[in-house]
């Protein structure tokens, strides 16, 4: 039985993810479903078509005592886990000497150390064929003021996910980063963003990231960035200094 594992899956991406793999990755039989919120879950795991299964895991990913609930589970049921998608993550806009030491340390021990730690814990459980997707983000292009953190947090994605997919090459394993701009899901209300620039960015459905991502990893691509506009503003990126661009993309 060929297993789906994706964090994050209760809202928005997480549970576009799981649509987008039922359409395009038939293979696919059985999900776990991995975030806090199991009721979410559960609501996701009743939309399967029959033959496909729902393995809903409540767990917190951003610190170990979530670690060791995903550990024990894969431990006892020795999944084979075809896709891993870490779609887990959390933003806030502020200035980082306003806002207080919980939400900064938060963002990255969510977005960097969980990400680490379930694709740590959930490799041994993928044979050759397997792929892995990271959720990253355009913030990952350079600095962001007011969400300093974030980008940092999403460049260690993005820097992961390459170096990673170079070592795991060889086990014919490959890593997707995916890098979207603005989407119309819960992240922007919890991360409080209040931004002209931001606002005037082209924003994106979710359906339409988790589809092209989706086959963005069957086609094993490195970098997947949805959108003319943003792949335009990542070569942009890598071109001029940062010391431009991130005034630049000041938010």
């Amino acid at each position: 039985m060929r297993t789906a594992l994706i964090t994050g899956a209760s809202a928005g991406l997480g549970v576009e993810f799981v649509k987008a793999i039922l359409q395009h990755m038939p293979e696919i039989d059985s999900f776990w479903l991995v975030a806090r919120r199991k009721e979410r879950l559960e609501e996701l795991a009743a939309i399967l078509p029959d033959g496909k299964t729902a393995n809903c895991i409540a767990a917190d990913i951003s610190c170990s005592a979530g670690w060791d609930v995903l550990k024990a589970e894969l431990a006892e049921k020795n999944p084979d886990v075809a896709l891993l998608i870490n779609c887990a993550g959390v933003g806030r806009m502020d200035n980082f000497a306003d806002s207080d030491l919980e939400t900064q340390v938060n963002m990255v021990n969510l977005n960097v150390t969980g990400l680490t730690a379930v694709t740590s814990l959930v490799l041994p459980y993928m044979k050759s064929g397997a792929r892995i997707v990271n959720a990253s983000s355009i913030a990952s292009f350079c600095p962001n003021t007011k969400m300093t953190v974030y980008s940092s947090t999403k460049a260690y994605v993005s820097f992961f996910s390459r170096g990673l997919g170079l070592e795991l090459k060889a086990r014919g394993i490959s890593v997707t980063a995916v890098c979207p701009g603005p989407m119309d899901t819960e992240f922007l209300g919890i991360a409080a963003i209040k931004s002209k620039t931001f606002d005037m960015l082209p924003h994106t459905s979710p359906e339409k990231v988790a589809v092209g991502t989706i086959k963005a990893a069957v086609r094993r691509k490195a970098v997947y960035t949805p959108g003319a506009f943003f792949k335009f503003y990542r070569v942009v990126a890598k071109i001029l200094p940062q010391s431009i661009m991130v005034h630049m993309a000041k938010t």
